[in-house]
């Protein structure tokens, strides 16, 4: 039997536009070479695999070369595609085993609200070499668990930055965060994401850096609840509120295809 694929814009409205994920619906686990290829051959930052377990489902994430901790864009993706096929009904939890813990999702009219762990940055030395790297003046803000996040001058800084993407694949870090404070009166704060050391050179929009941005500048800012932009060139906009040891991330998400995996390529 063929197994259902869709790909889902993330973290945004409007098609081609936020985070594209795969999302692959599966009766029970597969091998980890299977869902390696699987991921390879789909090429989005991200592919997200399902089954159901217990009150829930069991999620994982791959990009193209690896399995990832946490990944926002594509939970958000799974959840729509669940709510979308008839799989859960839109008022009920939707509940995800994963390698971060229990993550849940709720539909909140348009938005589907994200419960994820707050990730903070904890200080580190700080980097000429970062600056280096980046090509801009950089304030080194601190690094968590998976990134380093780093501050820049102005919103000017971030949608120009161009980084040396060779010297940021050696970095002992799944990726860099780069964020600055949005004057535009419309987001509180815009970000960029570069990952290359993941087989991702820069991410569209990353939910998972928004567990670390959301405590950052609600601490700067003074803020519970804040609005994001990732100023990737296809964008996206997160929602972020800060609420103790966890962060609730919201976006918008739109189906761009459904197809099936033809029965030779299950094995």
């Amino acid at each position: 039997m063929a197994l259902p694929l869709t790909v889902v814009d993330a973290f945004t409205d409007r098609p081609f536009s936020g985070n594209p994920a795969a999302v692959c619906l599966l009766e029970s686990e597969r091998p980890e070479s299977w869902l390696h290829d699987v991921a390879r051959e789909m090429n989005l930052s991200e592919t997200a695999y399902l089954h159901a377990e217990g009150d829930g489902y069991r999620l994982r994430w791959f990009t193209p070369t690896m399995e990832i901790d946490l990944c926002g864009h594509a939970t958000l993706a799974a959840t729509h595609v669940l709510w979308e096929k008839g799989l859960l009904d839109p008022g009920r939890q939707a509940r995800f085993f994963t390698r971060s813990g229990l993550l849940t999702a709720l539909r909140k009219g348009e938005w589907i609200e994200l419960d994820f762990p707050a990730e903070p940055a904890m200080p580190v030395e700080s980097s000429i070499a970062l600056e280096e790297i980046l090509g801009v003046p950089a304030y080194l803000a601190g690094k968590n668990r998976m990134d380093y996040l780093v501050e820049v001058a102005d919103e000017d800084s971030v949608y120009g930055l161009q980084p040396d993407f060779e010297a940021l694949a050696r970095l002992d870090c799944r990726g860099v965060i780069v964020t600055s404070r949005s004057v535009s009166g419309e987001y509180d704060f815009v970000s960029r994401f570069f990952a290359p050391r993941a087989g991702i050179p820069e991410d569209p929009v990353t939910g998972s850096a928004h567990c670390c941005l959301g405590p950052y500048w609600g601490k700067k800012l003074g803020k519970r609840v804040m609005t994001g932009y990732q100023a990737s060139a296809r964008g996206g906009i997160v929602r972020v509120e800060l609420d103790g040891d966890r962060v609730k991330l919201s976006g918008k998400a739109v189906t761009i295809w459904r197809g099936e995996m033809a029965d030779s390529c299950e094995r």
